[in-house]
């Protein structure tokens, strides 16, 4: 099969990528959490990124992550339990607080999650990539993101 030829049969990965929303955030919000959680992800597993794409014209465009990012919204407790669950098993995890929403640079995030324990941090979201079943346990009680 060359590269632009579309597989027909159904693709199962061994592995989900995940990311948490807590389900009051503003819409704004929600875009801009998934998209530094979903960063997180792709900096800690290079592995994820597919290749890069092209059109049909030649034009080349950026590589992407080469599986689909499940994206759940739930309350703030059910972010604090998922978070605790992810911490528990070991899961390497991204995290988003409130007061990141204030800041305007990496150092500056970095300095709002420092100032807080991990079972104080304000969380907003959270993503993690795993094995299938510990990623379904760390997000149960979630539902789909509307």
């Amino acid at each position: 099969m060359n590269e632009t030829t579309l597989d027909e049969a159904p693709v199962r990965f061994d592995t989900k990528i995940a990311v948490l929303l807590r389900e009051d955030l503003a819409a704004w919000q929600r875009l801009n959490v998934t998209a530094f959680l979903a960063s997180g992800v792709t900096a800690a597993h290079p592995e994820l990124v597919g290749r890069p794409y092209a059109d049909a014209d030649g034009t080349g465009y950026l590589a992407l992550l080469g599986q689909p990012v499940l994206v759940l919204e739930g309350s703030a407790q059910l972010l604090r339990t998922a978070h605790r669950r992810a911490v528990d098993r070991g899961l390497p995890l991204a995290v988003f607080t409130a007061g990141m929403f204030g800041t305007g640079h990496d150092a500056a995030n970095r300095a709002v999650v420092a100032a807080a324990p991990g079972d104080r941090l304000d969380l907003v979201g959270i993503a993690l990539h795993g094995a299938r079943g510990r990623v379904d346990k760390v997000v149960k009680g979630a539902r789909l993101h509307p």
